[in-house]
């Protein structure tokens, strides 16, 4: 079902447009750019996955177009509904003016996005985007330059600590098992003998002082064993429900938090303890299990996603978007990302941080002919010692030679050894190393693509074009001014589409900063 717009302001939407002051006037712009942004052909793909199952069918470009309005304005599902009911600004970009019903229901929305992301149409419209940009001409576009950046998107799902995630994981099998087995909780906790789901909360329903390290051990004991207890039960009398998603999921959450925040008790056999530190990709909320904790910095620690973006040096588009959760390595995210950037020409230079280096395509890249822009690795020497910098590599003839002159092979090792013999007689040996055996350098194994980012930083036009980079750093927050720095969904996927959507809204921000110059 396609989405037929007229181009022409009528007469109404003259006499709107007339009366908006600036504040209101990316409201005209949207109106004036729907048609280009949705093309037949995109709006064809839009159809093709829509479903509106049993509903009054909706122009899936016009709930798309909807979904940029909620971004731009922060506004929920049902406020949506308000506005286009409301609002003559949404009317005039909806083609509705006048009317007193919104041309779409608060249910066509969920539904809608959760196609969009099955059928990626989400980074499509981001695309769409920034094809239309290339199209205005507003910006110059040569060569592609990108750079990538990540930031945190804090969690919408209550993060939680053992005893709390456990229990609610209890708590969520049993809804689940109820919602298929069509009974009441109540009875499925009286069944499985569940005592401890019958009070206002776990700690409360355990009710012990949990300064006493004997009575936290008993409650633990209690804890697990009502939990195994309920996936018995659940096993043996309701097979059938047990091989149903949504109770399989629950299922498996149970036993995934019991696993990672417990441990066999040392000094006590046949017992067990909470967990002495924190178990890796440790789920950290039942209500959003994709969750992870993660660091902005050393010290700086979160829970939730990161968001990735990459964007153009050359025109401020962002040309990819998507969420991860946030323990996942930067690096991880390179692949993806040179995928979404890849429609739009070749690869020329491509500017990161040291958290994106140690993917292996970056080397390929490297190899490829790509310009990798980014500071080195650092390297740990000693104050006043030698730095492996001031080593000669030389990977052809897999030679090292020191400050000295004297030289190692390193062959088919990741490193080379300046021996007892080489470094006892040396007369630079005090602003090496004092370690009896000598010194090793390590080779790293982009050595190469090392040596390069090196020699760049060591020159002036080198460290000038590792301050390009600042431009992804803009871009991300204007993503994060508009989206704020709260996940607005559960789950990394529909956290994608929502960034991806803000992304949009911003790079049509710019489009029309740069019409109108």
């Amino acid at each position: 079902m396609l989405w037929k717009v007229p181009t022409k302001l009528s007469a109404a939407e003259k006499r709107l447009v007339e009366r908006m002051r600036k504040p209101s006037r990316f409201f005209v712009f949207l109106r004036q750019i729907r048609a280009e942004l949705f093309t037949d052909e995109f709006q064809q793909e839009l159809s093709e996955a829509y479903d509106p199952r049993g509903q009054e069918p909706v122009p899936p470009a016009l709930l798309a177009m909807v979904m940029l309005l909620q971004a731009y304005t922060r506004t929920s599902d049902a406020r949506a509904v308000e506005e286009a009911e409301m609002n003559p600004r949404w009317q005039l970009v909806l083609g509705n003016l006048g009317e007193e019903e919104a041309p779409f229901g608060q249910g066509s929305l969920p539904r809608f996005r959760d196609r969009m992301a099955a059928h990626d149409l989400d980074r499509k419209l981001l695309t769409r985007t920034v094809e239309l940009a290339k199209q205005s001409g507003a910006f110059g576009w040569q060569k592609l330059k990108a750079a990538f950046d990540s930031s945190p998107l804090r969690g919408r799902g209550r993060v939680a600590d053992t005893w709390n995630l456990i229990g609610q994981a209890m708590g969520k099998l049993v809804s689940a098992l109820a919602k298929i087995a069509e009974v009441e909780e109540e009875q499925i906790v009286a069944e499985a003998g569940l005592t401890l789901l019958k009070g206002t909360s776990i700690k409360a329903a355990l009710d012990i002082d949990w300064d006493d390290h004997d009575e936290r051990s008993e409650a633990l004991q209690r804890l697990v064993g009502e939990a195994q207890a309920l996936l018995d039960w659940a096993r043996a009398r309701a097979p059938d429900a047990m091989k149903k998603r949504e109770v399989e999921e629950a299922a498996t959450l149970l036993e995934r938090v019991m696993h990672q925040d417990t441990e066999p008790d040392p000094d006590r056999p046949r017992r067990i303890r909470i967990r002495k530190g924190v178990a890796e990709d440790r789920v950290c909320s039942v209500g959003d299990p994709e969750m992870r904790h993660g660091r902005k910095t050393r010290s700086q620690a979160f829970s939730g996603y990161k968001r990735y973006i990459a964007t153009s040096i050359d025109a401020p588009l962002v040309l990819a978007a998507e969420a991860r959760p946030a323990n996942i390595p930067e690096r991880e995210a390179v692949p993806s990302l040179v995928d979404q950037v890849s429609p739009y020409g070749e690869l020329d230079e491509l500017f990161i941080d040291r958290g994106f280096l140690a993917h292996p395509e970056i080397a390929a890249l490297d190899r490829e002919g790509v310009k990798i822009r980014c500071r080195p690795w650092r390297e740990h020497t000693e104050h006043g010692r030698f730095s492996k910098s001031e080593f000669v590599i030389d990977l052809r003839r897999r030679l090292v030679t020191c400050p000295a002159g004297k030289q190692a092979h390193f062959g088919g090792r990741p490193q080379a050894y300046f021996g007892a013999e080489t470094c006892g007689r040396c007369r630079l040996r005090a602003r090496c190393t004092d370690a009896k055996a000598g010194r090793a350098i390590r080779l790293h194994p982009h050595e190469l693509l090392h040596r390069k980012l090196e020699a760049r930083r060591a020159s002036k036009n080198g460290r000038r074009e590792l301050r390009v980079r600042v431009a992804v750093e803009h871009r991300l927050a204007r993503i994060g001014a508009l989206q704020t720095d709260r996940a607005r969904y559960k789950s990394a996927r529909k956290n994608t589409l929502d960034l991806r959507r803000h992304a949009a809204v911003a790079n049509l921000i710019e489009l029309q900063a740069a019409l109108a110059a």
